[in-house]
């Protein structure tokens, strides 16, 4: 088992000993997501643990769009690798999988129409 966050998302991801299949909210990670960038995203953990195919991930995503979901799901996987094995921390944070993303959306400021867009300038 393990958690995965990134912007809005959350990933509860749940790993077994298998021959690599993605099952992501009941459906396919090639139905799911599309993108063959989310894909290779996804997929890093296990290559930096040489444990590609060995695990079938199971994860329910809840929250968030297609880029924060995939980076949710990566973060979860590394986690559960974790539980898995202590040993692969070295590798896993030698890539950078087992920080969680802290950059969220900016808060609208009033007077602006988006969080840094202003309004046209006008002088007269």
């Amino acid at each position: 088992m393990g958690t995965g966050r990134r912007k809005e998302s959350v990933a509860r991801v749940r790993m077994m000993p298998g021959n690599g299949n993605f099952i992501i909210n009941g459906k396919s990670i090639e139905e799911y997501f599309g993108r063959e960038t989310s894909i290779v995203l996804i997929k890093k953990p296990f290559e930096a643990t040489d444990t590609v195919n060995k695990y079938d991930v199971k994860a329910n995503i809840i929250g968030g769009g297609i880029s924060g979901q995939a980076g949710a799901l990566r973060h979860g996987i590394s986690r559960a690798l974790l539980k898995v094995n202590e040993d692969f921390r070295k590798d896993l944070k030698k890539f950078g999988l087992l920080t969680r993303d802290p950059r969220v959306k900016e808060r609208k400021k009033y007077g602006f129409k988006k969080a840094r867009k202003r309004p046209q300038f006008s002088k007269r």
